[in-house]
């Protein structure tokens, strides 16, 4: 059988996942000197170094891939964050909130202009049009949500849109651009997901490993 394998969002998320699985107790040196490589072993204590005996192997994505590998089983895990999710976590386990990655979905228009004054539909510029648009039907508004890849902030500036919803860690950034936070929507950490399947045929394997993620959150350093 092969070993475990647990998908990681490249970046950020990656260290804070590296720093969770040392503490551990996992051998993560292949991790921290991958190069080039995608797909890297993990060691626990007493199998260092035993290429036949790796038990566990992490794979790096990008955040959208990771749920994609999950959810057709070639990955039993994934770290991702709640944002990419939110926006397309459909057929997949969650099964561990994780203590990093923490932020928040907000709406976010100009200072000091009333978003919700008036009566004309208004334009939502987002890369989360999912999150936006279940956001504004459960207030019973009707919007005109546009798709946006690159920095969503220039959207209410150019006048593309009236607002925007996106992911908000400190607001520098809005304040920089003259935007400011007219709505919280929803608080946001990393994730552990889990494939379905392989949570019901791997159970005891899959189910100590994350007891052990669970028991180390506390202690890691991140």
């Amino acid at each position: 059988m092969r070993p475990i394998r647990i998908a990681l969002t490249k970046g950020r998320l990656e260290k804070k996942s590296l720093a969770l699985f040392e503490t551990m107790g996992l051998d993560c040196t292949a991790l921290r000197e991958k190069g080039r490589r995608l797909i890297l072993p993990m060691y626990a204590e007493n199998d260092i170094g035993d290429e036949t005996r790796i038990q566990i192997e992490a794979v790096l994505a990008k955040a959208a891939d990771v749920i994609t590998y999950v959810r057709h089983g070639v990955c039993d895990f994934g770290i991702v964050g709640k944002d990419t999710l939110a926006e397309n976590g459909a057929g997949v386990y969650e099964v561990l909130r994780l203590p990093f990655g923490v932020c928040k979905f907000a709406l976010a228009g100009k200072s000091g202009v009333d978003f919700y004054a008036g009566h004309h539909e208004r334009s939502i510029a987002t890369k989360y049009p999912t999150v936006a648009r279940r956001f504004f039907a459960q207030k019973g508004m009707d919007v005109n949500i546009i798709k946006i890849e690159g920095s969503v902030e220039l959207a209410p500036l150019l006048g593309l849109s009236d607002a925007i919803v996106d992911i908000v860690e400190t607001g520098g950034t809005l304040a920089a651009n003259g935007l400011e936070v007219i709505e919280d929507i929803q608080s946001i950490s990393a994730r552990v997901i889990a494939n379905v399947a392989s949570m019901k045929l791997r159970h005891e394997q899959m189910q100590s490993l994350l007891d052990d993620m669970a028991a180390s959150m506390s202690v890691a350093e991140f």
